[in-house]
Parts: structure tokens; C-alpha cells; sequence
């Protein structure tokens, strides 16, 4: 892509936000659960799309606009999917408890297994494409191995639902946000976990009464955000014992019980965040001020995604199922 050549192997400092609609997309006929960006910088034009209507989709969202292919392996809708870190690969699971490794370039299945349980959420091991997590509608969260299509961990919960995952660096240790709030206190609402030993490290990280849909970390500092159904954004440490920062919380969004998620620009200074209401607020990670906010959509906008090359060029999409890229 000509656009993106000059930024290649180039260090940027991310100053502009994005606030100009450059492609406005509509072809899923439900909505859209997940934005993810291709990580390969030679091939981050493309942009990974997983919909209600039961299909994954991958766009050429920087210089067209257009859809490059379409995937319908699943027969329910496609709650979770994400790049290999390669980009070859797609991984994909679904409330058909299905879970598919698809080829990007030919459309062939690598890997598919029925999962015991309805899928909201997946991540591939940060150092190893083979090994992937995934939770949903289940007290376990499962570790796979794609090489022999077999379960290689369990890792037990006493919770409804796994709502997030969240590889912390180096993959060592894992957190899983989950609906468990109970009335006396929110014990398990987000968890750490051993990744080898499958022995769980903490569940006394967040206290308040708020189930936390969405996770991210930071690219840089040792802290990541979880986005809360009251409707702020609460910061933590990444190291043990995961404390809360109780003096930044970023406020002024809607959650209203979507799965809203956030996400920090590639530099750390920006987060941004999807909102109930349509619309799309960016945060200056260091003081918890609002910059900016973009009437994006309609609908609830339920994520948005930095380019990761194009200092600002953001994706954003919605529950009419509409996806926007903005500069």
C-alpha cells in the first residue's frame, strides 16, 4: 500500500486525532462484535471484521474501502476472531461452541473443533501462534494447541462467563474478566492466572461492583485499563499485586451493558473507547481527559482500533453492524 509505505520502519509521535470519515462499510447484515487491524506491517491495510450474521470478513481499509474475502464457517454468530501473528491465519470462535483456524489466502480450515461451550473471547498466545485461549459461556477458560487439536489446560473458575482475555507481556501470566459480582463484595470479576501451572494468582484486583467487559494493556508502561459497566474506565497495574490507580479514571462514555471495548494508540498517549450512544472518546492516557469526541455512529459502537502504521487512521464499528474508518 502507497500509503502506508513512508511509515514503515519509521518511528512516529502520535499527535493528530483521527476525526475525518474516510470509508463508511455496510456489508455485514448484523452486528459487528470485533475490529482487529492485520499486525504483519506489510499487510496492515487489511482490516478482520467478526459479525452476528455468522461471517468473518477481511477489508482493504486503507486504500479501497472494499471487501477482500468472505469466511462462513461458523453457524452461529462470530463473537471472537483474531489475526495469527504471521497474518496468514484467522482464528475464530462462535456461539456454535465451534472454533476455527482458517487461511487467510485460500479460505481452507488448518484447524476446527467443537468447544464444550458457547465462545465470547480468544487470544493466541503472545510468543506462540500455536497456542491459543479461549473463554465464554463456561466457569473454564481453555488453553489449545493447534498442532494436535488438543486441550493442554483448564483453568477453573467459579463464574458464569469469561468476558475478556488479557495476555500480560512475556505470556507468562493472564487475566480473564469475568460476570461473576457477587452481592457481598466483586471478588473474581477479574482474575490472574498462571498461564503454565493453570493456578490462579488473584482474584482481589477490582472491588467495585461493576462487571468489566473489555481489557487492554499498554504498549509501553506496565499497566493496562479495564472498561466497566459504570461507565469509566479503571486503570491497573500489570505487575502483581495488580493494584487499582485509584487517582485516573476515565469517565464520560456509556457502556450500558455492551461489550464496549478500548484500546490505547500505538505511542500510549491516547485512549480510545467505543460508547453505547454511537459515539467514540479519546482520552489523554496521562491526565484522563477527554480530547476529543466523534459522533461515529448510530448505533452503539462497540470498538474501536488504532492503525498500527498509520499514526491516525482509526477503524471503528457498531451493533447496526457498519464499519468506519476515520483520519
Amino acid at each position: 500500500s502507497e500509503l502506508i509505505k513512508p511509515y514503515l520502519g519509521s518511528k512516529y509521535k502520535l499527535t493528530e486525532v483521527p476525526k475525518n470519515l474516510v470509508f463508511h462499510i455496510s456489508e455485514h447484515n448484523g452486528p459487528v462484535n470485533e475490529i482487529q487491524w492485520c499486525p504483519v506491517r506489510e499487510q496492515s491495510r487489511m482490516l478482520l471484521s467478526a459479525s452476528m450474521d455468522k461471517t468473518i470478513k477481511v477489508w482493504d481499509a486503507v486504500d479501497a474501502g472494499c471487501c477482500l474475502k468472505t469466511y462462513s464457517c461458523h453457524y452461529c454468530a462470530v463473537r471472537a476472531a483474531q489475526w495469527s501473528s504471521c497474518g496468514r491465519r484467522i482464528l475464530s470462535g462462535g456461539f456454535d461452541s465451534m472454533l476455527h483456524l482458517t487461511d487467510a489466502e485460500t479460505g481452507k480450515q488448518i484447524f476446527s473443533s467443537k468447544n464444550e461451550f458457547r465462545i465470547s473471547t480468544l487470544k493466541f498466545y503472545p510468543t506462540d501462534s500455536n497456542i491459543f485461549v479461549c473463554g465464554g459461556f463456561s466457569p473454564e477458560v481453555k488453553a489449545w494447541d493447534i498442532r494436535n487439536c488438543q486441550v493442554i489446560r483448564v483453568y477453573k473458575a467459579a463464574v458464569q462467563q469469561t468476558l475478556d482475555i488479557l495476555f500480560l507481556p512475556e505470556g507468562k501470566e493472564f487475566l480473564t474478566s469475568t460476570d461473576a459480582v457477587s452481592r457481598d463484595s466483586a471478588d473474581r470479576t477479574i482474575i490472574a492466572w498462571d498461564f503454565q501451572s493453570a493456578a490462579k494468582i488473584s482474584n482481589q484486583i477490582f472491588h467495585e461492583r461493576y462487571t468489566c467487559p473489555s481489557l487492554t494493556l499498554h504498549p509501553k508502561e506496565s499497566v493496562f485499563v479495564a472498561q466497566t459497566n459504570g461507565n469509566y474506565m479503571a486503570l491497573f497495574s500489570s505487575q502483581r499485586p495488580y493494584r487499582i490507580n485509584k487517582k485516573k479514571r476515565y469517565e464520560g462514555h456509556k457502556v450500558e451493558g455492551f461489550a464496549v471495548g478500548c484500546e490505547f494508540s500505538p505511542d500510549g498517549t491516547l485512549l480510545v473507547t467505543g460508547s453505547s450512544d454511537g459515539k467514540v472518546l479519546f482520552y489523554n492516557y496521562h491526565t484522563a481527559r477527554i480530547i476529543r469526541t466523534l459522533s461515529a455512529h448510530r448505533e452503539a459502537c462497540v470498538s474501536a482500533a488504532f492503525h498500527p502504521v498509520l499514526p491516525s487512521l482509526l477503524a471503528t464499528c457498531d451493533w447496526a453492524g457498519e464499519i468506519k474508518i476515520w483520519q
